[in-house]
């Protein structure tokens, strides 16, 4: 069963969408299987990381940033702004697509995990997910 949402995003940040991925699965009213979440873009990821404290998703942001810069002179693709193509390397290492087991109609995150979506582009203001539920 596939399920369809959209995000609004505010700029680059990790947003937590697990609200909504846990809204799907209770909808589904599947006990066992599996979640895969998607994300249909390529300027932007989907990750599952700390849920607790907001300086791990500062440092990740920070790091990637570090790891990734814009305004690179080594870019060829730069028509829609400097942020466009870090944006799409950062979407190339890290993920479009995870997967949860759902087990007894839950999500099986740990304690401290929740899903989120990893905005890599300044001035977007929505973006679309699949989370197709199997069980």
């Amino acid at each position: 069963m596939n399920h369809k949402f959209s995000v609004a995003v505010n700029g680059q940040g990790l947003y937590d969408i697990t609200p909504q991925v846990k809204s799907c699965i209770e909808g589904a009213g599947v006990a066992e299987g599996l979640a895969t979440v998607f994300i249909q873009h390529t300027s932007a990821s989907i990750l599952i990381q700390e849920n607790a404290d907001p300086a791990v998703l500062a440092d990740l942001a920070t790091w990637l940033d570090r790891l990734v810069p814009e305004d690179d002179l080594l870019y060829t693709h730069t028509e829609e702004g400097p942020d466009d193509m870090p944006a799409h390397i950062k979407g190339a290492i890290t993920a479009v697509n995870l997967s949860v087991p759902i087990i007894e109609g839950q999500l099986a995150l740990g304690v401290w995990q929740g899903i989120f979506l990893w905005e890599h582009r300044h001035n977007v203001k929505e973006r679309k997910l699949i989370v197709n539920v199997l069980g």
